[in-house]
């Protein structure tokens, strides 16, 4: 037993049972245990690898993104580039190094905030980010509202959800206790308290006995966040992450521990948790504060418009023979059709009357709002 679940069972021993989400901000932000507060999680030897860590041209294109939306904004003198969950840093240093070989203008122009609660990763990106200046903080509300280019690649995934069942009684929430008999943790259904017919959306009125449905109220609060700066200062937000583009029933909370599945209510604080974000959610939120929605499309169709497999052959054209398939397989990778190509997707957040974002010009009819 670890250390956090010996916790964990104490705050449960009084409490009776906890939440879902109430169980994942535990396990993954305890002070002392939480599983991104005590390690860094990254990489082969960690539990799990993010796109800007399997290929350089992922943070690349993304810089050339920013630079070509700061273009169409009318070059503003002044902006902010703010990173949620920057992991190592690795994709803000792509970001940057690629800004300064296009566009020393667009540099300058920059002051750039980290948002980031883990010690450990803030020291990685200190090293990783040595030749900038940066600003990081723990909480977007402490961002100044100025204009802004905001992007959040797998950050909304980690973030706590709730969990919801419907029994012959209706929803229940979704809690987690310790079974007395077999002494370890698992899941119950309690009532709930207030039933508000706005925590379950209209897809999922008629849902079958036993379905679940998660909705993830700490994203929309972020999103909110998010939507009104870019509404009432300018700019655009990326947000790339793996999940659904429309709101629908299914568990998919998932614990992750040397890059395989594990089971979610052991090893707390030594595994990954996260589930699939609901961007259909996410691009409602958005929208009711004003903002102009792009996407989500997949993430191979966003990078495949602007020119990966292009920028992978330039790349690999100039690399040493050892790197070369290195490049080649870290490019097909991002956009497998079978794997994260499609898994993953991407949105763009806008004010109201700005221009469609690169990327997004041949999006599904119907995507944008």
């Amino acid at each position: 037993m670890t250390p956090l679940e010996s916790r964990l069972r104490h705050i449960i021993k009084t409490a009776g049972s906890i939440s879902v989400a109430k169980f994942m901000q535990i396990a993954l932000s305890d002070p002392e245990y939480g599983y991104y507060q005590t390690r860094d999680p990254l990489g082969v030897q960690g539990d799990f690898v993010t796109s800007p860590e399997i290929s350089q041209i992922f943070g690349e294109i993304i810089g050339l993104w920013c630079v070509v939306t700061w273009q169409n904004a009318g070059r503003p003198r002044n902006i902010i580039l703010l990173e949620l969950g920057p992991g190592r840093g690795t994709l803000m240093a792509d970001i940057l190094n690629t800004a300064k070989k296009v566009s020393p203008e667009f540099t300058n122009a920059l002051k750039v905030h980290l948002i980031e609660t883990s010690p450990v990763l803030k020291q990685q990106q200190r090293a990783i980010l040595k030749e900038y200046e940066i600003t990081w903080q723990n909480d977007i509300e402490q961002i100044p509202s100025e204009p802004a280019l905001i992007i959040a690649n797998e950050f909304f995934d980690a973030l706590p959800t709730e969990q919801y069942v419907m029994t012959k009684d209706g929803w229940y929430q979704r809690h987690i206790t310790v079974d007395q008999k077999h002494d370890n943790l698992s899941f119950i259904n309690v009532p709930l308290k207030k039933q508000e017919s706005s925590v379950f959306p209209n897809q999922i009125s008629n849902a079958k006995i036993g379905s679940i449905f998660e909705r993830n109220a700490i994203s929309e609060r972020i999103m909110r966040s998010i939507a009104e700066r870019i509404r009432d200062n300018g700019l655009a937000s990326l947000i790339i992450d793996y999940g659904h583009t429309q709101t629908q029933l299914g568990e998919t909370l998932q614990a992750v521990k040397s890059h395989k599945y594990h089971n979610p209510l052991t090893d707390i604080g030594e595994v990954d948790l996260t589930s699939h974000v609901d961007f259909e959610a996410l691009a409602a939120t958005s929208k009711s504060l004003g903002t102009k929605v792009h996407g989500p499309i997949t993430q191979r169709d966003f990078f495949t418009s602007l020119g990966i497999e292009q920028r992978t052959r330039t790349l690999a054209a100039k690399a040493e023979g050892g790197q070369v398939p290195l490049l080649l397989e870290g490019s097909k990778r991002l956009i497998a059709k079978n794997g994260m190509g499609t898994l993953f997707k991407v949105m763009a957040i806008t004010p109201k009357r700005g221009e469609t974002p690169a990327g997004f010009e041949l999006k599904p009819p119907g995507n944008e709002a």
